[in-house]
This record gives C-alpha cells, structure tokens and sequence, in this order.
C-alpha cells in the first residue's frame, strides 16, 4: 500500500467517526452563550441548534418559567413552545438529559396564547429525554380543544422518567411516528378546566394515535393518576399499542375527588364514530399486560367500542366502577355489542363498585384461566395489602416504579399458580394471577 493511498483510507475512516459534544442549559444562561458548562444556554430551542447525532444537551437543575415571547411556532390553532426537528441518528442519538443530581422543572403557567399550546413538539427521531418535569400547561381556548405536554411525531424516540403534571394539558400525545418507548413516566393532577365548561374531557395522561404504519410504540412502567380523562388511551390508533407494567389510579377526578370526564383506566381502542370505510385494515390488537388500574371513575380496563379484540394478560383491577368492560362493535362501527375476540389470561380483579366483567361474549373470546372463570373467590386475606397511597411513593433511583405490595399475592391464596404459561417469566410452578407474583 502507498503512503498517499495509507492516508487516503486513513482520512475515510477518521471522517466516519461521530465525535460527540455535550451543551448545557441553565435557568442563569443565555442563548448568546456558547453552552459551554460555564457559559449555559438559557433555553433547548436554542441548544436545539448547536446539536449534532450524538450530542448531549445537559439540563441543570431549577425552574425555567417559560414565557410567550418564547413560543417557537405559530401554525393554525397551534402554538409550540419548544420546537424539535432535529434528529439523531440510529446509534448516535441526541440526548437532552437532566444533569446528573439535579430536576429541572418547566413551568408554563405563563403561556396563555390564544391557541393549543403544545409545550413541546417532538418531530425529529433518534432523541432521548430524561429526567425532568413539565408542569402547568394551560388551556385557553372555551370550545372543544386540548393543550399538550409532548406531542410527538418522530420515531425511535425515548421518553424516560418524565413528569408531566399540575396542568391543564395531556402528559404524553403520540400522533405519528414509530419505535418510540415512553418509559417510566408519570402524568398527574391534570384538569382543564376552561374548555366546555370544565368538563376536563381531553386531558388524558397519556395518548397513542398513530397512522398505519406507526408500529411498536410502547409504554412501559407509566403512571397516571387525577387526569380529568382517561389514564391512557389509544382510540383512533391504526397499529396495535402495547402498555406494559403501567398503573392508572383515579383518572376521571380532580385531587379532591369531583367528578369530571370519562375516568377510564386504559382506554384500549375504538374508532369514535368514523365511517366503517376508513378503519384500519386489519383492525389493531392492542396490548394491555402486567398493569394495574385503580378506583378510577368509569373501568378499569375498558375496551372503548373496538371492532375487534385485543390481548389482556396478567393485569389487576381494584376499586373501579367496573374493572374490566370489553365492550365491542361491529364492523360497521355503529352496532356496540359484547366484546368478542378477546385474549385474556390471568387477569384479576377485585371490589369493583358496580360489575367485575361487563360486555364480554366469553364464547366468542379465548378467556382461560382468569379469576372470574376459575374455581377461586378473590377477597382482601389474598392480598399483602391493599393501601393505595403505596402507588404514588416516589421511583426508584433508576426510574422505575417503586415496590409495593399492594394486591401483590400472598402464599397459599389459591390465586397463587392459577394462571397460564403465556410466555414470560415466572415464579413456581405456574404463573400467578394479576400484576405481581407473590414473593
């Protein structure tokens, strides 16, 4: 090999390689700074524009008012705040990361145009957030309308140990995209209470929407607790969305306990009232497995009209009105009619206030092995505990949900290796019933 060709191969390999930078952002910094960590930006809009893949933006800690002048874009009925459409790439995403030790805050109490204000507008893909918290996002509009935490648009996108609370606005709206992970996230305390009355109807903690084509979007060790709709909801998706390991507590109150919207737990489907015409071919199967929902208005799991099945595997209902409502229509998407095509296996629940099981055909569902069609009565001595205020002790250090033993099995309950080999990990000689196995 010649010298000329040696430097010639030298230089290709030298120019493929990401060399990462990292920025910061800072409640005392401003966008006329380099964004070095002794000269921060004020804002990520701003960071927004020095990134490349790789590249990760460090968010110290404190409360950022964010103010109007700070609105990015004006589109239609739209304001966004933040406005990211800068992508990484696969292996060299762009990180914006609260700085190790410290909680940034975003407060948007002072952001009231005369629009939807979305405070962050996620359309770029390979971006990972971590580790801070979004808070008041207001409702201004009177009529039928929504303001959001994150509306997303991007793919491969990674959400993790957020907090969207206190506010008027849904925590989490995916809209598009695929391969996303919403992971360890809490939505709570959110109530509009300027549109339609007060009424609350669109403020649900987490929403998944997507086109066909939007694949594999997954939510996974989530809570939502007092948003003044649904906990989590996915109607209108065109590809299956999985929740997994997620909680839902009280959604259809306010803190205080007064009535509000809908109150469902998960809201796994449904197509409103489009035309048959224009429903996904074929119809989702969504996921809804290991999760837990509790004393929320309306049910705990309910499968909102959907026009087909969908697969429901080791979750636990406590204290809803009704724990689990599969309630389906026909293709037409007008007829409603008891729920059919559902997979359901080691489900428990427990002290509904009106109904266990509603609206499920069991002979047009495969449903073995769940507690309400086994040889088992389900009472509190089969349960370590029962205290609800367990369910939102803080995370842990890494994110993930805290140990409780609320409904966690005891020994010798006869729920205890009740359930069905359906393909995860598990403890005895079967798999247990519900959310957690016994210890």
């Amino acid at each position: 090999m010649t010298k000329n060709l040696f430097l010639l191969l030298m230089l290709l390999v030298s120019s493929t390689l990401v060399k990462s930078a990292t920025f910061y952002v800072a409640i005392n910094g401003s966008d006329l700074n380099p964004g070095s960590i002794n000269k921060p930006f004020s804002s990520i809009q701003k960071a927004q524009e020095a990134v490349s893949p790789g590249d990760t933006v460090y968010l110290r800690g404190g409360t950022y008012f964010m103010s109007e002048s700070q609105i990015t874009r004006k589109q239609g009925i739209y304001s966004y705040v933040t406005y990211l459409n800068k992508s990484g790439k696969e292996g060299a995403t762009i990180k914006y990361w609260a700085y190790p030790g410290e909680r940034p805050v975003f407060n948007y109490t002072n952001v009231k145009p005369a629009t939807r204000v979305i405070a962050f507008y996620v359309s770029g893909s390979f971006i990972h957030f971590k580790g801070f918290e979004v808070v008041g996002v207001q409702v201004t509009l009177l009529n039928h309308t929504q303001s959001e935490c994150f509306q997303n648009h991007g793919s491969n996108n990674i959400y993790e140990q957020l907090s969207m609370h206190d506010g008027q606005a849904i925590g989490f709206y995916l809209l598009a995209g695929s391969n996303n992970l919403i992971l360890n996230c809490d939505a709570y305390n959110n109530y509009d209470y300027i549109s339609e009355g007060g009424r609350g109807g669109n403020t649900d903690g987490f929403g998944s929407h997507g086109k066909k084509g939007d694949v594999n979007n997954i939510f996974r060790g989530c809570r939502a607790w007092f948003n003044s709709d649904d906990g989590y909801d996915c109607i209108n998706s065109f590809e299956p969305v999985i929740f997994e390991n997620c909680w839902a507590m009280y959604n259809g109150y306010t803190p205080d306990f007064k009535s509000r919207a809908d109150g469902n737990g998960f809201k796994a489907g449904g197509y409103g009232s489009r035309a048959a015409s224009t429903l996904p071919v074929p119809i989702p199967r969504n996921i809804i497995r290991f999760s837990l929902a509790v004393r929320n208005k309306a049910n705990g799991f309910y499968s909102n009209h959907h026009t087909a099945g969908s697969d429901w595997f080791n979750n636990s209902a406590y204290n809803n009105s009704v724990n689990y409502n599969m309630l389906n229509r026909l293709a037409d998407n007008k007829t409603d009619v008891p729920g059919y095509g559902h997979l359901m296996r080691n489900n428990l629940g427990y002290k509904a206030r009106l109904t266990e099981v509603d609206k499920l055909d069991v002979k047009q569902s495969d449903v073995r092995n769940n507690y309400f069609n086994l040889p088992v009565k389900v009472d509190a001595k089969d349960f370590a505990g029962l205290d609800e205020s367990e369910l939102i002790k803080p995370r842990k250090a890494d994110g993930s949900l805290p140990d409780v033993q609320f409904m966690r099995l005891v020994r010798g309950s006869d729920l205890v290796n009740a359930g069905l080999d359906i393909g995860f990990t598990y403890k005895g000689n079967k798999p247990d019933l519900g959310y957690l196995e016994v210890r």
